[in-house]
């Protein structure tokens, strides 16, 4: 249960990060109202309140949430930005998800 509670936070903490972070791009980069930048700070602020759920220490959860933000992005790209990923990106995405699987769930005594 442990594992999915923290599975659910970081895929709610990856939302409001990638997803603030695309509103602010879009009213930046994309000429859209003033609006869009100010609901995507507070989604990035909501970001910095979601990570502080997690059980374990700040530098395990922000290894760990890194590398589902590498995941999200590449996904987010998928639906939203029409960003088709190659078989590196692919790759790269499953080293960096066994690498902070380590970091985070590995049994220490």
């Amino acid at each position: 249960m442990l594992i999915a509670k923290t599975m659910f936070i970081f895929f709610l903490a990856g939302l409001c990060e990638i997803g603030g972070g695309y509103l602010i791009w879009l009213w930046l980069r994309e000429d859209k109202h003033w609006s869009y930048g100010l609901l995507g700070g507070m989604i990035l602020a909501l970001y910095g309140v979601m990570a502080t759920l997690q059980p374990s220490n700040f530098a395990r959860v922000y290894a760990f949430y890194g590398g589902i933000f590498i995941l999200m992005s590449v996904l987010w790209g998928m639906k939203f930005d029409g960003f088709l990923p190659d078989k590196y990106d692919a790759i790269g995405v499953f080293v960096v998800l066994i690498g902070v699987f380590i970091i985070y769930f590995a049994p220490r005594g």
